[in-house]
């Protein structure tokens, strides 16, 4: 008898213990090489656990249990092989349920439909009513039978049943939903909580102040409009907003290094490269993948990254690395129809760049009211850190490269190719 033992692997050098969330298998079941049988969560990120062996599976932990990296999570009797899944009999079964059935005599349809002729389910004292045919129609649309409309009537027509269709939501059948006191109660994952204590920390620990401005996003959508297709075909990716805001932050993190910093015991630490996260909202919770060096990179380059690392977390395949080490963050609420808010810091870091939904909105343009698409940003800062001046300028100066990103990136018009790398 071969046994394989399945050890849970190490996510990262400071991490010692994870918790088995969920087995994606059952105890005893047949499973096959690299298939998916566990997931693992750390309190940094969600490791899927994979059969290195084909064969009969049998557990050694249970969810939720904490497991020390090393030990063994559950062996695989290789001994024991899964059966072929080829089987005629329900092939030829399946074949045939795939074979359209004879086409029902009118009648038949009639009888199977879903709101069936009055007359045949009628309560004895509403036998003999006449429904008409446009009062029949309304009344099978709306899931109306004829006891709910009838009033003493013995031929139902099509006003009867708008009258009905026009009574408060209380008085028509159907707009109620069943009386319910249930509640679910479920633990929380390992990564759920340790996101609750590092949010509650950041208010506990940190000077966290809030400043605020407008962008007017007029220029950016014109300039995607305007090269969109040219950037799909060069590049095989369309171009977004966040790789705007992204690179805008890099240039203002260069020109105000102290929200490019954070505090290490009694040291501050500069960083001289930007190191963005992005926030991810996952089924499992907020990811803050880490885009590398984004200064260097072109916006081609950015949107790339944040789209294969927006892809990993959502599937749950984020690495440590991949999470770790940023120097600054940058959530967008707008997706989700935000206008304003005020966005947590990312602890170890000094400031996070809030964005908002994009909205149609008056503005004064050299004397005149004209309609802009506009944005809130925000910028949530460690007073500790940076001061308030900083914080405002580094803000003003994200406005500045968003409203005029070819003059200020690249000194003119001409730029708009260079920019986009087109």
């Amino acid at each position: 008898m071969a046994i394989i033992e399945i050890k849970v692997p190490s996510p990262g050098e400071s991490i010692t213990h994870v918790e088995l969330f969920r087995w994606l298998v059952e105890d005893g079941a047949m499973v096959n090489k690299d298939t998916e049988i566990a997931e693992l969560e750390s309190d940094k990120a969600t490791l899927m656990l994979v059969a290195e062996g084909s064969g009969k599976i049998s557990f050694r932990a249970s969810e939720g249990e904490m497991l020390e990296v090393g030990s063994v999570v559950c062996t695989i009797d290789t001994s024991v092989q899964p059966e072929k899944s080829v089987q005629p009999e329900k092939s030829v079964q399946s074949e045939k349920s795939m074979q359209p059935e004879k086409s029902p005599q009118p009648e038949a349809l009639v009888q199977s439909e879903e709101f069936p002729l009055p007359d045949e389910s009628l309560a004895p004292e509403y036998e003999k009513v006449r429904v008409t045919p446009l009062a029949k129609k309304v009344m099978e649309e709306n899931s109306l039978s004829v006891e709910d409309v009838i009033n003493g009537l013995r031929r139902l027509k099509r006003e009867d049943v708008e009258a009905i269709l026009s009574r408060s939501n209380d008085e028509t059948p159907g707009l109620k939903k069943t009386v319910s006191r249930n509640a679910t109660t479920s633990r929380l994952s390992s990564l759920r909580r340790k996101l609750s204590e590092r949010l509650v920390s950041v208010k506990n620990e940190m000077a966290m102040l809030t400043t605020f401005n407008e962008v007017d996003m007029k220029p950016i959508m014109d300039l995607r409009k305007k090269h969109q297709n040219a950037f799909v075909e060069k590049h095989g990716i369309k171009l977004g907003m966040m790789s705007f805001f992204m690179k805008a932050s890099a240039i203002a993190l260069q020109e105000y290094p102290n929200v490019n910093a954070m505090i290490d015991g009694e040291n501050l630490v500069a960083y001289e490269y930007a190191d963005i996260a992005v926030a991810v909202s996952t089924p499992k919770g907020l990811m803050v993948p880490v885009v590398r060096n984004v200064e260097s990179l072109g916006l081609a380059e950015i949107e790339k990254a944040v789209a294969d690392l927006a892809g990993k977390a959502r599937a749950g395949k984020l690495s440590i690395p991949e999470m770790t080490g940023g120097t600054f963050t940058i959530t967008n609420g707008g997706v989700f129809g935000s206008m304003l808010s005020t966005p947590l810091i990312n602890p170890p870091q000094s400031a996070i760049l809030g964005m908002h939904n994009i909205i149609d909105r008056p503005v004064a343009l050299e004397g005149q009211v004209v309609i802009r698409p506009m944005m809130y940003v925000a910028l949530s800062y460690d007073h500790r850190v940076i001061d308030g001046r900083d914080s405002v300028s580094f803000l003003l100066r994200v406005k500045q490269l968003l409203e005029n990103p070819v003059d200020i990136l690249f000194g003119g018009s001409s730029g708009e190719k260079a920019l986009l790398e087109i």
